[in-house]
């Protein structure tokens, strides 16, 4: 009955279209195809990527894709824009817009546009966020919000897609059902300007039925029936295409390998005969998991090589094979450049290690350290709250053995030359520009390309194609595919699989250099607080953090440290003090790093130096809450007459003797004055406590004490318009510190949810509610 559903729909949908031909609606040159554009925003690539593959995707439907960053003003005009427009967009920071957004969002919020002003554009938007943070997917929902108060239309539901629990859950069927919605759009639009609706060309209204049956019809099959008819609409898809047409064409479509199909069902020779370029499935995995009937199946684990019934036994949908665009050589040459440091120096500065602390004893459970650099001699002023950008290249025996693994060891020193395919068919295409153009194989993967990154699907299912075993083949598809979403989210995803872990599960997976160029990204900085102030250490910047430890798991046979933290630890470790000494051992040479500044021109202290204000910062999340004050008790010495609000200060770790960063100096804040109460707790010392001694439970993390001073908070907050920041993790306590603010409004207001959350709302609009998070 679905399927019948469909093809009357379809048969309605073409024979309106030929309607609209016969009136001339439709009629235009044989080789023009309709047109639309997409414009993107994005901070480290994903949203470029997304609107990328769409772009690629278009001609495959019949249309043209006009693709175009956001910040590229002159390749498009919204204001006389009249065909459907796409944005895709990401999400950065406390909820801000990517970089090459943001003047276009403050051109949108230009409060002189009139509220007829985008009227005529007809637009579908794809915001990317993450749930651990706040303000999730902020930017696409300011854009959305403004581009609705200038008048434009809806023409296909907005996606908020969210990385913590896989992009792909929201952007694969939203761009499945987006090419419907840009067709009706264009065929809507095309009978509004002709007016054949209005009896202009002379039809009955037998024969121009309402247009929204068929949407609503679409609609309901793409959303709504989603989950009971998948395997039959990809099946009516799929009949719909022949095998030759298929297997003619450079790169696979979304529906090559589908579920269910009559005509190719799992296993069957008609399937595994299509063309190399048709991501045919192989059923060895499943020959090889079942061949010997001596073992039984309990033995059998699913893993990152290998899959169980009923994913090794499916059918796939796999995603269209990705175009090449790049050219890559190896040449000798007597002058090659070995880059020592990140390529763009403009606006960095290369400073030295002037002192490094380990601030956690040595039993502690996380190895928190600090260290500070001495940039007397660079014009570099910050202000706290603000952070720097370290550049850090990747580990060189990780380079050292992609090297080995790519069989390109002894042209490591050999220059690089990286030039357009020639026909390429990927929209946008260029070289990387963060790639110098005389630059060694060896310095290129040290410093230009993130060999760290979790390959994406697009790489898995190119890797497909240089992958010569058939059930490492399979498992690669079944990784890429929609099927095999859960086990990608598992083994691939959430364990934070590199290029390189990858490649060893699957030896016979052998890529080109080209193919790593294109798919892995841009080596990107890491971001660390200022846990300073200027007027304390005039000339210095301190900034503190954890070495971040990565356990072994299946891909991983060892566990290995973060990329960035891990080479401080290394670089510095000569000169590291520890707690029982004074000073480091010894002169060793002093080390340097590059560094950029990175102003945060919302996280700082209040201007008006009278205002109250509360901070959250367990862990390392107290560094730049210790600039603060550092900056206060320094002012407080300039400005004695002055008068200051009072200052809070939620602290929280482990045990108090092992990682209580900074305890000498928060405790002299306050009996300097400077800081007014100091709250903190120990979440494994009073475990220990309480169960050796029966007592009343006391608070364990931030939140606890939050509550326990609920009335204050609220007070400072709502009543003194006081602010309130919060520093550390994301994925917990930031959460819990929301939802512990919400609790505190709604039990002090008395007031219900909705009240507590636009209250929670409004100091956020007001900055004064601000976050430094991280994931």
């Amino acid at each position: 009955m679905v399927v019948l559903r469909t093809v009357v729909v379809r048969s309605v949908a073409k024979e309106f279209l030929w309607q609209l031909s016969e009136v001339g609606v439709c009629r235009m040159p044989s080789q023009a195809k309709p047109r639309f554009v997409i414009l993107y925003g994005s901070q480290k690539g994903q949203a470029e990527s997304l609107a990328e593959g769409v772009a690629e995707a278009a001609e495959e439907q019949g249309l043209v894709a006009e693709l175009s960053c956001l910040n590229q003003n002159e390749k498009y005009n919204l204001e006389k824009e009249h065909a459907p427009v796409i944005f895709i967009v990401s999400t950065t920071g406390d909820g801000e817009p990517p970089d090459n957004a943001l003047q276009f969002v403050k051109r949108i919020k230009n409060k002189a546009l009139s509220a007829d002003h985008y009227k005529h554009l007809c637009y579908a938007l794809l915001a990317l966020g993450d749930t651990n943070y706040a303000n999730f997917c902020n930017c696409g929902k300011t854009i959305e919000r403004r581009l609705q108060e200038l008048g434009a239309k809806q023409f296909y539901p907005t996606g908020y897609a969210d990385d913590g629990v896989g992009l792909d859950v929201v952007v694969d069927p939203w761009i499945e059902g987006l090419w419907k919605a840009i067709k009706e759009a264009l065929s809507k639009m095309a009978s509004d300007r002709t007016g054949c609706f209005k009896g202009e060309a002379g039809d009955s209204p037998k024969k121009t039925p309402d247009s929204s049956i068929p949407d609503v019809q679409l609609n309901l099959l793409s959303i709504t029936d989603h989950q009971n008819c998948e395997s039959t609409r990809a099946s009516v898809e799929t009949v719909s295409k022949s095998p030759t047409a298929a297997s003619s064409s450079a790169s696979a479509t979304q529906t090559a390998v589908s579920d269910l199909s009559p005509a190719f069902p799992a296993g069957s020779p008609g399937l595994a005969s299509q063309s190399h370029d048709t991501a045919s499935v192989s059923t060895s995995a499943q020959e090889t998991q079942n061949g010997d009937t001596g073992v039984p199946h309990v033995a059998l684990a699913a893993s990152l090589m290998r899959s169980l019934p009923p994913l090794s036994e499916s059918s796939l949908n796999v995603p269209a094979l990705p175009p090449p665009y790049l050219d890559v050589c190896l040449q000798e040459a007597d002058a090659v450049e070995q880059v020592v440091g990140p390529l763009i120096k403009e606006t960095l500065h290369e400073v030295p290690v002037s002192k490094a602390v380990q601030l956690a004893r040595g039993d502690s459970v996380k190895t928190a350290l600090l260290l500070e650099l001495d940039i007397s001699a660079h014009q570099m002023t910050y202000q706290p709250g603000d952070s720097f950008d370290v550049f850090c290249p990747n580990q060189a025996a990780e380079v050292e053995d992609l090297l080995h693994r790519l069989g390109l060891h002894d042209q490591r020193n050999h220059q690089v030359h990286i030039s357009l395919h020639k026909d390429t068919k990927k929209k946008g295409a260029m070289v990387p520009p963060y790639i110098s153009p005389n630059i060694s194989l060896l310095s290129l993967l040290t410093w230009c390309v993130e060999i760290r990154s979790v390959p994406k699907k697009a790489f898995l299912r190119a890797l497909v194609e240089h992958t010569g075993d058939s059930v490492q083949r399979r498992r690669l598809q079944e990784l890429c595919s929609k099927q095999g979403a859960a086990d990608y989210n598992l083994y691939v995803r959430d364990p934070s699989l590199s290029v390189l872990e990858l490649l060893a599960a699957f030896p016979s997976c052998s890529p080109p250099l080209s193919l790593l160029i294109e798919h892995l990204p841009k080596l990107q900085p890491r971001p660390y607080s200022a846990a300073s102030s200027c007027l304390r250490y005039p000339g210095k910047v301190h900034f503190v953090f954890n070495v971040v430890e990565f356990p072994a798991c299946p891909g991983r046979p060892a566990g290995r440290r973060g990329l960035c933290t891990g080479w401080l630890f290394d670089l510095i470790n000569p000169v590291l003090v520890f707690p029982e000494k004074a000073e480091s051992s010894g002169c060793p040479a002093v080390p340097k790093i590059h560094v950029s500044l990175r102003p945060n021109c919302f996280f700082r202290p209040p201007s008006d130096l009278s205002a109250p204000f509360i901070m959250v910062g367990p862990g390392t999340g107290v560094a730049p809450f210790v600039g603060f004050l550092q900056q206060r008790e320094e002012e407080r010495k300039e400005n004695p007459e002055a008068t200051f609000g009072e200052t809070w200060l939620f602290f929280g770790c482990r045990h108090r003797d092992r990682d209580y960063l900074f305890r000498e100096e928060l405790e002299g804040f306050v009996s300097s004055g400077t800081l007014s109460q100091l709250k903190v707790c120990f979440s494994r010392d009073d475990q220990e406590d309480e169960a050796a001694t029966s007592a009343v439970a006391r608070p364990r993390y931030v939140q606890h004490n939050l509550l326990l001073n609920s009335q204050h908070i609220t007070d400072i907050l709502l009543k003194q318009n006081g602010y309130i920041y919060v520093c550390g993790d994301a994925k917990n306590m930031a959460k819990d510190v929301n939802d512990t603010l919400m609790e505190m409004i709604k039990t002090e207001l008395q007031v219900d949810q909705l009240e507590a959350m636009k209250r929670l709302a409004g100091l956020r609009e007001e900055k004064r509610y601000l976050q430094d998070i991280w994931g």
